[in-house]
């Protein structure tokens, strides 16, 4: 019991924080999505991708969340736009107080209008953590199985968008495409779903003029 009393006072505190984040960042006008999956799923890779398809129609800014190391904040930065990073330590998962620290770097860094956070590789811890973005976004990838929804409900139920990622590997597995949406929709009918390969780039640009649409409201 005195677990749960602490658990539920530390996810309070944090509640508190991120509509704070929101409001701060919904007053500068800034559209954040919160990336969260498994290690090796290719959400760094996506990023990078997505920088690629949108710096020259949005202003961007990326906050790289990682235990170790600034690798992945280095890949970002090769893009030329801004980047910074968060190393947690011991922490799985970026948290609020986190990202409070971090938004008056952003809010010094011109005009964005997208903010990207991608989070610790990790299903689980960063699911109950509320950074104050407007969507978080769950990655799964085919080398992983198409029962990974079932398996990690709690991500797939905070998520608004799912990322289905390496489907050009799904010829070599037993991987079923239609099975992977129907169990993520069977936890969360309103997801969004996004089919891609950043290899063959199969449904990068859908996955860019949404975020696009969503940033230039």
């Amino acid at each position: 019991m005195h677990d749960i009393e602490i658990d539920e006072k530390i996810l309070s505190r944090n509640e508190a924080l991120a509509r704070e984040n929101r409001e701060a960042l919904k007053g500068r006008g800034i559209f954040s999505i919160n990336v969260v999956s498994s290690p090796g799923s290719g959400k760094t890779t996506i990023i990078e991708k997505t920088v690629e398809l949108l710096r020259d129609r949005v202003g961007m800014a990326v906050i790289e969340g990682d235990m170790q190391t600034d690798l992945d904040a280095q890949r970002i930065a090769r893009y030329n736009i801004p980047v910074r990073q968060i190393t947690t330590g011991k922490a799985c998962h970026l948290d609020a107080h986190m990202v409070h620290h971090t938004l008056p770097w952003v809010f010094g860094q011109g005009k964005v209008q997208l903010l990207i956070f991608e989070n610790v590789g990790n299903m689980v811890c960063p699911a109950e953590y509320d950074l104050g973005e407007d969507m978080k976004v769950a990655v799964m990838s085919v080398p992983e199985g198409d029962d990974k929804p079932l398996k990690y409900p709690t991500l797939f139920h905070a998520a608004k968008v799912l990322i289905i990622n390496k489907t050009d590997l799904v010829r070599f597995t037993n991987f079923d495409l239609q099975r992977a949406e129907e169990n993520a929709l069977k936890i969360n009918p309103r997801l969004t779903v996004f089919k891609m390969s950043c290899a063959d780039g199969t449904g990068l640009r859908e996955w860019a003029d949404f975020l696009a649409a969503h940033s230039m409201k």
